[in-house]
């Protein structure tokens, strides 16, 4: 008895001391021997390899280089990227994941699973569809701004953390959300290279893991309205010759029994920033007019943009959900999505604009 409480103890001891403090492999994450990378650039390349760019050294004051190299495997590209740069590259600092338009196209899941499977890369990572060579851009731009992948990682972080509503942010957490749950489907913003500019674009709208349709100006602008921030800054209506600002969003979906009617009504609250067409604002009557046409726009809009939802078998905005009910069997999702390719769509807009400024004598 004496015995097995000796090698209680000693067991416990070498737990306590041995196992935590004395592992035989110690990451080294010495500052002066590590650089921690902020980007990975990923794209196809020859024979079905990927092709992985980041820059180096990150976040410091010296010359920087892009590195490339095609690749088989997501971490033998982080391995082979050790081999060419004379300080071990961590990730625990990554922050964007750019991914060409035309890999994104071709499924993405394997690179989602590679990204989840490691404990390094944290979930808050941004996710961005590139259209165009952004490793050009980087060697470009790079010589004119300095830490110019760090205020590409501003950008994105300022657009999510104060909601401005003019573009679709989406992190890694978010994607593998939609990603995996039923009813509904991811979406990623789009970013178009174009010589010296690096610029948003719109939305992508995925079917599972697949890239399959990019929408963009007045419907992106919807889409932030209906699922987004629910807010816009500016909207410009170049059809109307009016552009309406400032506009918060309430949406509200129904679905009938059946599954045979979907109806979304918008309520929203803004006021009209400029207007170049013929009505006058002094008029109250012309003003209902206008307010009038501009409901009609939106809704005749958002009815083709929920459509081509409809017809490219996709539930971005997570129609799907509605369907659910705590009393009821959940439809399957094969089933909700051929209901959703022939159900019927209404949509209503109610605007509330502020009163016009300095349309009174205010003295």
């Amino acid at each position: 008895m004496r015995r097995k409480k000796i090698l209680l103890v000693w067991g416990i001891f070498v737990s306590l001391v041995i196992i935590p403090g004395c592992a035989p492999f110690v990451e080294n994450n010495t500052i002066e021997d590590i650089a921690p990378v902020t980007f990975w650039s990923i794209s196809k390349g020859e024979k079905e390899k990927i092709k992985m760019s980041t820059l180096v050294p990150p976040l410091a004051n010296v010359p920087k280089s892009l590195l490339t190299l095609e690749v088989d495997l997501l971490k033998q590209g982080g391995k082979d990227f050790n081999l060419r740069y004379y300080r071990e590259m961590k990730v625990g600092q990554l922050r964007m994941f750019l991914i060409h338009e035309e890999l994104a196209k071709q499924g993405i899941i394997q690179l989602i699973n590679t990204l989840l499977t490691d404990y390094d890369i944290s979930q808050r990572m941004y996710l961005v569809i590139v259209k165009g060579n952004f490793d050009e851009y980087i060697n470009r731009q790079e010589q004119k701004q300095e830490n110019l992948d760090y205020y590409l990682y501003r950008m994105l972080r300022h657009y999510e953390k104060k909601k401005q509503g003019e573009m679709t942010i989406v992190n890694l957490h978010e994607y593998k959300n939609k990603l995996f749950s039923p009813f509904s489907d991811p979406v990623l913003p789009v970013f178009k290279v174009v010589k010296d500019n690096f610029t948003y674009e719109g939305t992508a709208l995925f079917s599972n893991d697949k890239l399959i349709k990019t929408v963009t100006n007045t419907e992106d602008q919807i889409f932030q309205l209906l699922d987004n921030d629910h807010y816009l800054k500016f909207f410009p209506i170049p059809k109307l010759d009016v552009v309406i600002g400032h506009l918060r969003s309430r949406v509200n979906v129904d679905l009938d029994k059946n599954l045979s009617l979907v109806t979304i009504n918008v309520k929203l609250n803004g006021r009209i920033e400029e207007y170049q067409g013929n009505k006058n604002f002094l008029n109250g009557n012309e003003l209902k007019q206008l307010n009038k046409e501009i409901e009609t726009e939106l809704e005749m809009k958002t009815t083709d943009l929920i459509k081509e939802m409809q017809e490219l078998k996709v539930d971005p905005l997570q129609i799907g959900t509605h369907s659910l009910s705590p009393f009821s069997k959940p439809i399957s999702e094969k089933g909700w999505l051929a209901a959703w390719g022939k159900m019927k769509v209404k949509v209503n807009y109610q605007l509330y604009f502020k009163a016009l400024q300095n349309t009174k004598n205010n003295y």
